[in-house]
């Protein structure tokens, strides 16, 4: 789909649910919609649409790919909704509530008086699973990106080095490379550094803030992410730092050695490196989500590390292997074992996966794939393998 049908898109839904409008203000949404992320409310009616640009007009007169006509300055709700009232076709207005504060909303109920307000998010995120042309380019920008810094870890890794100082030569070469700095998560009150990143005895420490590797941060106040632990000889060191080029995000995670690792080490990695090869292959147009978590769980027993696979110690298991990737660093869908929604050409998603034996370590690998008819593509760069440093 081309850009400049996304909001036709939208708006064939709208009209198929009997909605009024909708009314849009999460910058990631409106950038997808318009190719601004001015702070703006995007009301798009069944018929007819208007970008009313709160602040930044010239920026985003500049910005955006849709019809110059369509927008305008506004800075008061009051307004907008003065100049657009007559023209809601019904009383249900569809607005991103997933992530609309409380406080916005009940403005959004006094200024709206007699209006019924109704989440649109699920609508946009099913739209937005499915990359266009443009979109998979962004992503692949973002993927080379990624690279700079698995060639930081190269060069920097070494005994004595923190875990602060490793993923601050990590983050510099993302950003010289074109990172924009930022990712983002669709979840209200979401923290953490610029990426998870953990060495040695902090991978078994896992913090509540996402279910994965997480290193243990700088203090309890972000507790994710590098500490200033000093990464000794033979310690395993995990680096899942996303990049964001252009508004599109990359998501990859590579293990290191410092040092020589064991055969029983390198067997689990090789396990692991195994379940991913076979989803790559095997996953196909039309699979449901929980049946790719299914296959993955059957190759991970068939490889014998079932026990070790997605594991968090205390018998706690992940229930997922990847997500979707694009305008943010995760979202629909999620590959778990929950999720029965099908996977489609032209989604772009994550596979990550670890698997964690107390008496072996900790291995963690995750790659990217477009999901396509006649094979999937492998987005990724940098080598997929386990690197001795």
């Amino acid at each position: 789909m081309a850009r400049e049908e996304r909001i036709k898109s939208l708006q064939e839904k709208i009209k198929e649910q009997g909605l009024g409008g909708a009314l849009l203000f999460y910058s990631r949404d409106v950038f997808y919609y318009t190719g601004t992320a001015q702070p703006s409310y995007l009301v798009i009616l069944p018929e007819d649409y208007v970008l009313f640009v709160r602040s930044g007009f010239e920026f985003a007169s500049n910005d955006v790919f849709i019809e110059k006509d369509k927008i305008k300055e506004e800075r008061g709700l009051e307004n907008v909704f003065e100049e657009i009232s007559s023209r809601l076709e019904g009383k249900k207005i569809a607005t991103e509530l997933d992530v609309l504060p409380t406080k916005q909303f009940f403005e959004f109920q006094k200024v709206f008086s007699g209006f019924d307000f109704v989440d649109v998010s699920p609508l946009v995120l099913e739209q937005r699973k499915k990359k266009d042309a443009f979109e998979i380019e962004k992503i692949k920008q973002a993927c080379e990106t990624m690279g700079a810094g698995h060639e930081a870890v190269l060069s920097t890794l070494k005994e004595g080095i923190t875990e602060l100082e490793l993923a601050a030569a990590v983050e510099n070469a993302h950003r010289l490379a074109g990172h924009e700095g930022i990712f983002f998560m669709r979840q209200p009150d979401f923290f953490m550094s610029r990426g998870p990143i953990a060495s040695g005895p902090n991978l078994l420490k896992l913090s509540g803030v996402i279910f994965s590797i997480t290193g243990v941060g700088l203090s309890p106040s972000v507790p994710a992410g590098p500490s200033r632990r000093r990464i000794e000889k033979g310690d395993t060191v995990i680096v899942d730092i996303p990049t964001l080029v252009d508004g599109y995000h990359a998501d990859q995670t590579r293990t290191y050695v410092l040092g020589k690792a064991d055969e029983e080490f390198k067997a689990m990695f090789n396990a692991l490196r195994g379940v991913e090869d076979y989803l790559i292959e095997n996953i196909k147009p039309e699979m449901k989500c929980s049946e790719a978590f299914q296959v993955a769980a059957d190759k991970s027993k068939e490889l014998d590390f079932m026990d070790a696979f997605l594991s968090f110690r205390n018998g706690k298991k992940s229930h997922m292997i990847g997500h979707g990737i694009g305008l943010e660093c995760s979202e629909p869908p999620i590959l778990s074992k929950y999720d029965h929604s099908e996977l489609l050409d032209g989604y772009v998603i994550t596979l990550e996966m670890h698997m964690l034996r107390e008496d072996v370590g900790v291995v963690k690998l995750e790659d990217m794939i477009l999901i396509k008819h006649n094979g999937n593509e492998l987005m990724t760069k940098s080598p997929r393998r386990l690197f001795e440093i």
